[in-house]
C-alpha cells in the first residue's frame, strides 16, 4: 500500500470515526507523579555518593588520609557527570542497530547518536511506558555512573596517586561501566538482556562490577606499607555510621527509583530493601558477636551496606520473605569474606570494596534467580528456578571475567605510563598532605 493511499484511508477514518482520529493524534502526556518521584529518587542516589559514601569511607581510613578519600569521591562525581553527558549516556543507552536475538557490535555497547545529549529537549520523554522527561532519566542514570567507580576507591584507599586515579576512572568508565550497563539494561538486542539476566537496580552493573575492579586494583597496587602488622584502625567511626545511615536512606532512591514510576513495584522495592538491609545488619552483627565476643559499630554499618547491595538486583522481583533470606545470607557471608577470607588470602582490600560489594552483589544476583519465582513469594516471571539461577550465574561469570581482564589491562598500562602508587614517604606522611597539601585533622 502506498503512502498516498494510507493517508487517504486515515482521512476517511477520521471522518467516519472522529474519536479514533483524536486518539491517534494525541501525543503521550507527561505523568507528573512519576516525574516527581524520579526527581526525588535521583537526588537520593546522588546523596549516596556525596555525602554518604564520602563519609562512610572517610571515617574508615586513618586520619592522615581522610581528605584524600573524600576528595576522590567529589572528583569522581564531577568527572563522571561530564563523561556521561559527552558520551557515556549514548554508549550505555543508544539502541541503534539492536535487534532481539541478533548478536552484533551493538549487543555489547551503544553508539554515539546521543553523544553530547543530542536531540534531548525539555519535551523529550523516556518512552511510551515511562512518561517522565528523558532529562530526568539521564540524570538518574548519571548518579549510578557516579557511585559505581566511587565504590572502587575503598579497595585502594591510602596508596593511589590522585592523578592516576582520575585517569584510571575515566578509562574504566568508558571500557567497563558503560558497556556492562548497556549489555544489562538497554533492552532487546543487548547481550545479557537477551540472556534474561535479572538485575533490577544494579547488582551486576554496579556492585559486582565495582567489587571485582576493586579486588584487581588492590592486587595490582599491592598492600599498604606495614599491612597487616601495623594497626590501621578507622580514625572516626562516627563518620562511618553517619555515612552508612545516608546510604541506607539514599538507597530507596536507588532501588525504588529503578521502577521508573510511582507505582506498586516501587513500593515493594522500598519494602524489600528495608527488610533485607535490617536482616543483613543483624546477621553481620550476630556473626561478629559469636566470632569475636562483641558486636561492633563498624560491623553493623558494614552489614547495612551488605544488605543494601544484595537486595539491589532483586528489589523489583522478590517478596518480603525472599528479601529476609537474601539479607541474612549476605550479612553472614559478607562478614566472613571481609574478615576471615581476606586474612587467609592476604590481599589488602582497604575498606572491603570486594568483600561487601563484590561478594554481596554475587549473592544477590544468584538468589534473585531463586526468590523472583512466584512459587517462592516473588513477583517475577520465573517458572524454572534452576534455569534462571544458571542465567544469573552466567551473567555473574561474564561480568567477573570481563571486568577483571579489562581492569587489569588498564592498570598495568597506566602503571607503565604514569605510575599508580605514591612513594613510601608520601604514604607515610599521608595522602592529605602529599597529594592535596591539606590536613583533615588538627595537630
Amino acid at each position: 500500500m502506498t503512502l498516498r493511499k494510507i493517508a487517504g484511508l486515515g482521512a476517511l477514518l477520521s471522518l467516519v470515526m472522529p474519536g479514533l482520529a483524536l486518539a491517534e493524534e494525541a501525543a503521550p502526556a507527561l505523568n507528573s507523579g512519576d516525574t516527581a518521584w524520579m526527581l526525588t529518587a535521583t537526588a537520593l542516589v546522588l546523596f549516596m555518593t556525596i555525602p554518604g559514601l564520602a563519609l562512610f569511607y572517610g571515617g574508615m581510613v586513618r586520619s592522615k588520609n581522610v581528605l584524600s578519600v573524600m576528595m576522590q569521591c567529589f572528583a569522581i562525581t564531577g568527572l563522571m557527570s561530564i563523561l556521561w553527558v559527552v558520551y557515556g549516556y549514548s554508549m550505555a543507552f543508544d539502541t541503534a542497530g539492536m535487534e532481539k536475538g541478533v548478536l552484533n557490535f551493538n549487543s555489547f555497547v551503544g553508539g554515539f547518536s546521543k553523544a553530547f545529549l543530542s536531540g534531548v529537549t525539555p519535551d523529550s520523554l523516556t518512552s511510551a511506558t515511562a512518561l517522565f522527561p528523558e532529562a530526568v532519566f539521564i540524570t538518574f542514570q548519571m548518579t549510578f555512573a557516579i557511585i559505581t567507580p566511587a565504590l572502587i576507591v575503598g579497595a585502594f584507599a591510602e596508596r593511589m596517586k590522585f592523578s592516576a586515579m582520575l585517569v584510571f576512572m575515566g578509562i574504566w568508565f568508558t571500557l567497563v561501566y558503560a558497556p556492562i550497563a548497556h549489555m544489562v539494561w538497554s533492552g532487546d538486542g543487548a547481550l545479557m538482556w537477551d540472556w534474561g539476566v535479572l538485575d533490577f537496580a544494579g547488582g551486576t552493573v554496579v556492585h559486582i562490577n565495582a567489587g571485582i575492579a576493586g579486588l584487581v586494583c588492590c592486587l595490582v597496587l599491592g598492600k599498604r606499607k606495614g599491612y597487616p602488622t601495623t594497626p590501621m584502625a578507622p580514625h572516626n567511626l562516627g563518620y562511618t555510621l553517619m555515612g552508612a545511615a545516608m546510604l541506607w536512606i539514599g538507597w530507596f532512591g536507588f532501588n525504588a527509583g529503578s521502577a521508573a514510576a510511582a507505582n506498586g513495584t516501587a513500593g515493594m522495592a522500598m519494602l524489600v530493601t528495608q527488610i533485607a538491609t535490617a536482616a543483613a545488619a543483624l546477621g553481620w552483627m550476630f556473626a561478629e558477636w559469636v566470632g569475636h565476643g562483641k558486636p561492633s559499630a563498624l560491623g553493623i554499618a558494614s552489614g547495612v551496606v551488605a544488605g543494601l547491595v544484595a537486595i539491589t538486583p532483586a528489589a523489583g522481583t522478590v517478596g518480603p520473605i525472599g528479601a529476609l533470606i537474601i539479607g541474612l545470607v549476605s550479612g553472614v557471608l559478607c562478614y566472613f569474606c571481609a574478615t576471615t577470607l581476606k586474612r587467609k588470602l592476604g590481599y589488602d582490600d582497604s575498606l572491603d570494596a570486594f568483600g561487601v560489594h563484590g561478594v554481596g552483589g554475587i549473592i544477590g544476583a544468584i538468589l534473585t534467580g531463586v526468590f523472583a519465582a512466584p512459587a517462592l513469594g516473588g513477583f517475577g516471571t520465573v517458572t524454572d528456578i534452576g534455569m534462571q539461577v544458571w542465567i544469573q550465574a552466567k551473567g555473574v561469570i561474564f561480568t567477573v571475567v570481563y571486568t577483571a581482564i579489562v581492569t587489569y589491562v588498564i592498570l598495568k598500562v597506566l602503571d607503565v605510563v604514569m605510575g599508580l602508587r605514591v612513594n613510601e614517604e608520601e604514604e607515610s606522611v599521608g595522602l592529605d598532605l602529599a597529594q592535596h597539601n591539606e590536613r583533615g585533622y588538627n595537630l
